[in-house]
């Protein structure tokens, strides 16, 4: 009999660490998990799914008008938040259901409490029980962060937008990556008056540069007001004035309150209550002074400011784990700590701050710690979308990135897509390869285009396997199709 409690104690029950615990059950190790908030983390609660199913909810508005162009006698009406917001948040209690249900059927021990290590085998509940096991893995995710701005708690984080009562009418948004830039655009479709403050001066830095071009082109088509080398300076709460409008600019009329004035919540009231039905966030409009020289009054501010690792308070530096400048744990190839027993993978390392990576790293961690196989974490040319609109999508290289060390050739084409192009409709689509001179293996592709994360997908099978543009080019086209610029763009646009 082990000398411990259990095989494998999981520190979190996002889909990284749900996923370690029950292929981990499978090889019939004894395993436990603890989730302080709802099972099933950032993704399922308070970030992939219910953000995709507002991108859906907010795209029907422009699919009524397209089919008005198109000859149908088609209208749409007000949108009822209220209405899909029940409906969403029945959707995440199912989900988190089907979560708790599936690690009770791989006889995974379930402790709804905050954990922390107290030794390299050794974890304490938020109740004082102590437990011990062979292994422990750190799955704890990460959490929105607000800038260090004098009553930066007025504003929201992304947290707190899929638990509003009803929606602004007005809404700044602080930040321009992809978070603030996906929030920006449901919202807009929803009907929301939308303005984004960036201290760069382009939306979603790390992108390919013609790609975040073009979406912020399309953003602005759309109606959101994009304000690049923009922060704020100064923020504080208006009065309540219920027979004046909102969102004028200074010496234009002030704003009226959204709801109630309520006490303001912790930016992570999730974790500490999850079983709360809101967060009470409609509070008096904000007063906000830009460095632009703007003041205007909005009913929300939401900071896209950034994420961190969830670590603090964990007891990490006291065992001897390492842990880096921005609070990640600091892992080796297999995800391992400083300290041999305790491992850890998803958002909390810092690494790629993708779902279907932590689920990656949990099975290797599985293959290699309990299967006995030599598997390190493989994050070699991972695709990624973001949701805004159009999408983007993309894997591997940027052009700014493949040119600083090879000869690379550029493959590109901007197009009105046919579905658009006969209603007149202002939409662009791209296609972009990154193709390596000297090799002729594609570096990147990079796509801006309604359902460009699903295309993404399949791309990247082709990008992932180093295949060649005359790989690419051997491919017949399917027609008619936007995609089948894929394999016939036959003249580089650029190379050097």
């Amino acid at each position: 009999m082990s000398d411990f409690d259990y095989d494998l104690f999981v520190i979190g029950g996002g889909s990284g660490g749900v996923r370690a615990a029950r292929t981990v059950a499978a090889t019939g190790a004894r395993v436990a998990l603890a989730e302080e908030s709802r099972m099933g983390g950032t993704c399922v609660i308070r970030g992939c799914v219910p953000k995709k199913i507002m991108v859906f909810a907010s795209g029907f508005p422009r699919h009524v008008e397209h089919a008005r162009s198109y000859g149908w006698d088609a209208s749409i009406g007000a949108f009822d938040w209220p209405a899909f917001r029940t409906h969403l948040h029945k959707e995440l209690d199912r989900l988190e259901e089907v979560y708790r249900a599936m690690l009770d059927k791989s006889d995974v021990r379930v402790f709804d409490s905050r954990a922390r290590l107290t030794g390299p085998h050794d974890v304490e509940l938020a109740d004082g029980q102590t437990l011990s096991a062979k292994h422990i893995l750190i799955a704890s995710g990460g959490s929105p962060v607000r800038p260090p701005l004098a009553n930066a708690d007025m504003g929201l984080v992304s947290n707190d937008m899929f638990m509003l009562e009803k929606l602004p009418r007005t809404l700044l948004i602080v930040g321009g990556g992809y978070i603030g830039c996906e929030f920006a655009c449901m919202m807009a479709g929803m009907g929301v008056e939308v303005t984004m403050y960036l201290r760069s001066g382009q939306i979603l830095n790390g992108f390919d540069e013609e790609c975040r071009g073009l979406i912020s082109e399309m953003m602005r088509e759309r109606g959101i007001e994009i304000h690049t080398g923009t922060s704020i300076m100064d923020m504080s709460r208006e009065s309540q004035q219920d027979d004046m409008p909102l969102g004028g600019e200074s010496d234009a009329a002030m704003g009226a309150p959204v709801g109630e004035e309520t006490k303001a919540e912790p930016q992570d009231a999730l974790a500490r209550n999850p079983k709360s039905e809101t967060i009470a966030r409609a509070g008096c409009p904000v007063r906000v002074k830009a460095t632009n020289g703007r003041e205007r009054t909005f009913d929300h501010v939401l900071f896209a400011t950034g994420r961190k690792p969830n670590t603090e308070g964990m007891g990490l530096e006291g065992v001897g784990v390492e842990v880096g400048r921005r609070g990640q744990v600091v892992v080796n190839e297999y995800s391992q700590t400083s300290v041999p027993s305790i491992y850890a993978i998803g958002d909390v390392t810092d690494r790629v701050q993708l779902t279907p990576v932590a689920i990656r790293e949990a099975m290797a961690f599985t293959n290699t710690v309990f299967k006995g196989m030599d598997q390190p974490v493989d994050h070699e040319l991972v695709a990624s979308a973001v949701f805004t609109q159009p999408e983007l999508g993309s894997v591997g290289m940027t052009e700014e990135e493949a040119r600083a060390d090879r000869e690379i050739e550029v493959y590109a084409t901007s197009f009105r897509p046919m579905r658009t192009a006969f209603i007149d409709c202002p939409d662009r689509t791209m296609f972009k390869l990154i193709v390596c001179k000297e090799t002729r293996v594609v570096l990147g592709a990079h796509i801006v285009s309604d359902d460009a994360g699903e295309w993404i997908q399949l791309i990247g099978i082709a990008v992932k396997n180093k295949l060649t543009k005359e790989q690419f080019d051997a491919t017949c086209a399917v027609h008619p199709t936007a995609t089948e610029e894929i394999v016939t763009m036959s003249q580089p646009v650029r190379s050097g």
